[in-house]
């Protein structure tokens, strides 16, 4: 793999060409060309002079030249290096902020979360991502509901409402009375504990020989709880709001991307998987391109920042996937200020 050399080993004449063709191709997604560099940048250069530096930038692996053009663009390398280095972020305009602060502002925190995705997808014309917070149910109440006798029906009522059901499989010849004496049990003990907490009580008291359930009974209360934690870890959840706004007139060309990079978005657990590297840093990711596997293909860049809870600990991601070339210096201070928003919101 090819390494970046530092910005302090480009000459000045290199970076202010590199820089140039950076802008002007994250600007209008077209290669560019020595003659408009010598009329954007007032470098005082003839345009012979200037594609020797870009000839030596494409040779250290920042610039290349497609077939069909004379122009060059940066690479992700380029890219990357441009952003790690050069790249001047600006501020969310005051309407920009006050966009992000109106729609994710008070109600209840999903609704707040589904807005984030939704402003950040129209302000920026990407798709915007958020990476839910994975909240453990509250046991209220559980109960088994014999199907047949081997498989009963296992039903989770939350503290908050909702209700899960599972087909668990029981122990031969298990007498109906152990699929109640078990839900009372439940319903009883463990009420008001979440999915782990509960396991954690009924495996110390059946340790210690303190319930009075009956071995098959206890087991199967075991297996149900098991199966919910396992299955809540398991889903992401995932909000993207925008992926038409991936399509766009300056796509008509390259549509075999779009249609790779929407398959992409499909993949909700891979993506979640993606962001949830972005949970373990201190603040902002940007992935660009072949840098993650999942959107090799597709050459698809994501930006995102992690959002805290109200005792600071990060509790999900918020972002956006867009194309590669996306307007960065913009594009990453307003992905921050909504992650600070959403902080803000559950502090």
């Amino acid at each position: 793999m090819t390494t970046n050399p530092p910005i302090s080993e480009l000459s000045a004449r290199a970076r202010d060409i590199f820089r140039v063709v950076v802008e002007s191709y994250l600007d209008t997604g077209a290669p560019v060309g020595s003659r408009t560099i010598s009329r954007l940048a007032g470098l005082n250069l003839s345009p012979a002079s200037i594609r020797n530096v870009m000839q030596d930038l494409e040779e250290l692996g920042l610039l290349a030249a497609p077939h069909t053009s004379a122009g060059r663009m940066p690479t992700e390398s380029g890219l990357r290096l441009f952003v790690d280095g050069m790249m001047q972020a600006a501020e969310p305009s005051p309407e920009e902020r006050a966009a992000i602060e109106a729609r994710i502002s008070g109600g209840p925190v999903e609704d707040a979360l589904t807005a984030a995705s939704a402003v950040l997808s129209g302000l920026s014309s990407c798709a915007g991502i958020v990476l839910v917070p994975r909240r453990e149910p509250v046991l209220r109440q559980f109960g088994f509901v014999p199907l047949s006798s081997q498989q009963a029906l296992a039903v989770l009522v939350g503290a908050d409402g909702s209700v899960e059901n599972r087909v668990v499989e029981l122990p031969p010849g298990m007498p109906p009375h152990l699929l109640a004496e078990a839900g009372n049990y439940v319903s009883s003990q463990l009420a008001g504990l979440t999915l782990r907490e509960a396991e954690d009580k009924l495996r110390n008291e059946i340790g210690r020989g303190r319930t009075m359930l009956d071995a098959a009974a206890a087991d199967l209360i075991a297996r149900g709880l098991a199966i919910w934690s396992e299955d809540g870890a398991a889903r992401p959840v995932l909000i993207v709001r925008g992926q038409a706004n991936l399509i766009d007139p300056a796509a008509a060309a390259d549509l075999e991307r779009v249609r790779q990079l929407l398959e992409e978005l499909e993949s909700k657990e891979e993506i979640a998987r993606l962001l949830d590297s972005a949970r373990a840093g201190q603040g902002m990711k940007i992935f660009i391109g072949s840098e993650n596997k999942l959107f090799s293909l597709s050459g698809s860049s994501v930006i995102a920042a992690p959002y805290r809870g109200g005792d600071g600990r990060v509790v999900g991601v918020v972002g956006v996937i867009g194309p590669t070339r996306l307007n960065y210096a913009r594009v990453v201070p307003m992905v921050d200020f909504t992650a600070q928003t959403l902080t803000r919101l559950m502090a």
